[in-house]
């Protein structure tokens, strides 16, 4: 058996990095994806600057962006970027974690673990007053 190297914060560090980085760049692929689909099925359109529509409620939610996503819905691609870029700093949270268990701190451990019950819990669109 190969003994594992000691895990240690430029670990951390590298693969936060890189976590990031590599989330950044996916979610504005994802959204140009989009942008660039949309304009090819609707840049000719007449645009009315008088009448103001919003969302639609379907990509108001994750899973009506999901939803509309497997679709080929191009808003929803766009609007699934968006996501991805919210994701990613949840992502680093969560191998924070991961990364202070490996390294046996069990302070950061739980103190990282309430950061990100409460990332997710702002997420939900619940709150704490239900």
């Amino acid at each position: 058996m190969i003994p594992r190297k000691p895990w240690s914060d430029y670990d951390s560090e590298q693969i936060i990095g890189r976590l990031l980085r590599n989330g950044v760049i996916l979610s504005a692929v994802v959204a140009i994806m989009g942008a660039v689909f949309f304009m090819v099925m609707h840049g000719s359109e007449e645009p009315h600057y008088r009448i103001f529509v919003g969302e639609p409620t379907d990509l108001k939610s994750v899973h009506g962006v999901l939803s509309d996503l497997f679709k080929g819905k191009s808003r929803a691609i766009i609007q699934f970027g968006i996501l991805l870029l919210i994701a990613t700093p949840v992502a680093r949270v969560a191998f924070s974690v991961y990364a202070f268990m490996r390294e046996r701190d069990r302070v950061y451990v739980c103190v990282t673990l309430l950061v990100l019950a409460l990332l997710l819990l702002s997420l939900s669109g619940t709150g704490l007053t239900g």
